[in-house]
C-alpha cells in the first residue's frame, strides 16, 4: 500500500498552527524575512518535505523519469537480435548454437556442464523457442540467449512426432543459415547430448559441411568420410542433430536445400514429419557441389549404438567425444538412461554448469 495513504495533512509551514496569544501576538505576526534564521530554516524544511514525500503522493512518475535509463531485462532481451548474441559469443570466428524449449531446460544445464569441462561454454549460444526459457536463460547467464520470433508454444514443441515438434525442428536451418551470412562458423547440438571429449579437433580440414551416421551398424575404425549410400528410403541415415558448418557457400546452399525440402514435405496427421529426412534430401541433393566430412562413428556414435553394444562400447573405450541419447522417446526415460550410464549431470555438478540450479 503506498505510503502516502499513512501521511498525516501536510501543513503549511508559512500559517500560524496555534492560537496567538494577546502578549505574543505584536511579534508573531511581524513579516518574516526569508534571509533570517527562522526563514532559512522554514525553507530547508519546506525542500525537505518536497523532496520525501512529494514523489510518492502520486505525483506523475514522468516528472522524474530519465529517458535515457535502460529499460527493464524482460524487454531488453526480447530487442535483443541474432546478430547481436552471435557478435557477443563468437570465440575465433565459431559459435555453438543449440534450440530449446522450456520443458528441456533440465537437459540444456546437463549439456552445458560437459561443454564446461572442455572449456567451450563461453561460445554457446541458446536459441529460445518460448519467452520463458529466453528470460531464465538471459537472467543466469546475461547475453546467451536469443529468440528469433515468433515464439512457440513451449508445450507442444516437445513432443516427437507432433506438429509442434516439427515446427520446432523446421526452424533449425532457417537459424542456421542466417548465423552462416553473418560470417560465423557453427556447430549445432541437440541438448540430449553430452560431451565426453573436445570435438574440435575433429573438424578438420576445410570442409564444408561436417555431421554423424545416425545408422547403428558398426563400421571400420578406418571408416570412409564421404556421404554414405542411400538406405532403403532413397536416401542416407545423416542425424540432423549434430552438425558443424564453416561459413562457406557450400554450407549455405545445403542449409537453403534443407528449408526447400522442408516446405515440400510439411506436417500432416497422416504423414508425421520431422526435419531429418530433408536435411538427408538436401545433402543428396547437393552431393558432388558441397564438400562433406562424415565424423568418426566411434567418437560420434549414436545412442542406439553406444547404449546397445556394450561389445562395442569396450573395444572402443576412450574414443568417445559426443553422447547422443537418441532411439529412445520421452524425457524420464531419457534421464533415466543417462543415469544409468553416469551422464545425468545435473545430479550432483550442477554448480558447474554456467546456469547454475535451474
Amino acid at each position: 500500500m503506498s505510503s502516502f495513504l499513512h501521511q498525516r495533512p501536510i501543513q503549511n509551514p508559512f500559517s500560524n498552527a496555534y492560537p496567538i496569544s494577546p502578549r505574543s501576538s505584536s511579534t508573531s505576526q511581524r513579516p518574516i524575512s526569508i534571509f533570517s534564521p527562522t526563514g532559512l530554516i522554514i525553507l530547508l524544511s519546506l525542500m525537505v518535505i518536497l523532496g520525501v514525500f512529494v514523489p510518492w503522493s502520486g505525483m506523475p512518475q514522468s516528472m522524474f523519469s530519465n529517458s535515457k535509463l535502460p529499460s527493464s531485462p524482460v524487454s531488453k532481451w526480447r530487442d535483443y537480435t541474432l546478430a547481436d548474441a552471435a557478435s557477443f559469443v563468437a570465440k575465433n570466428g565459431t559459435i555453438i548454437v543449440c534450440a530449446v524449449s522450456h520443458p528441456y531446460l533440465p537437459f540444456l544445464n546437463n549439456w552445458l556442464i560437459s561443454i564446461t569441462r572442455q572449456k567451450h561454454q563461453e561460445k554457446v549460444l541458446v536459441i529460445a523457442e518460448d519467452y520463458a526459457t529466453l528470460d531464465k536463460v538471459n537472467e543466469k547467464w546475461p547475453g546467451h540467449a536469443v529468440l528469433v520470433p515468433p515464439a512457440l508454444d513451449s508445450q507442444t514443441a516437445h513432443k516427437f512426432g507432433s506438429q509442434g515438434f516439427f515446427n520446432f525442428t523446421a526452424r533449425r536451418p532457417r537459424h542456421l543459415l542466417q548465423i552462416l551470412e553473418l560470417g560465423y562458423n557453427v556447430m549445432y547440438n541437440d541438448v540430449d547430448m553430452v560431451w565426453l571429449g573436445d570435438p574440435f579437433p575433429y573438424f578438420e580440414g576445410n570442409h564444408d559441411v561436417y555431421f554423424t551416421d545416425d545408422m547403428t551398424a558398426v563400421k571400420p575404425l578406418n571408416h570412409s568420410h564421404d556421404l554414405p549410400p542411400p538406405g532403403k528410403k532413397g536416401r542416407p541415415y545423416i542425424c540432423s542433430c549434430m552438425i558443424f558448418l564453416r561459413a562457406t557457400d557450400g554450407a549455405k546452399l545445403v542449409m537453403k536445400k534443407w528449408i526447400e525440402e522442408l516446405q515440400a514435405q510439411p506436417w500432416s496427421k497422416a504423414k508425421k514429419a520431422n526435419d531429418q529426412p530433408a536435411f538427408n534430401w538436401a545433402l543428396l541433393k547437393t552431393a558432388g557441389v558441397v564438400d562433406f566430412y562424415l565424423l568418426p562413428q566411434a567418437a560420434f556414435p549414436t545412442g542406439g549404438l553406444y547404449f546397445k553394444n556394450k561389445t562395442w562400447v569396450q573395444q572402443t573405450k576412450g574414443m568417445h567425444v559426443i553422447i547422443h541419447n537418441n532411439y529412445i522417446l520421452g524425457f524420464e526415460k531419457k534421464i533415466k538412461r543417462f543415469r544409468d550410464y553416469g551422464l545425468w549431470l545435473v545430479d550432483d555438478h550442477t554448480l558447474e554448469s554456467p546456469l547454475g540450479k535451474l
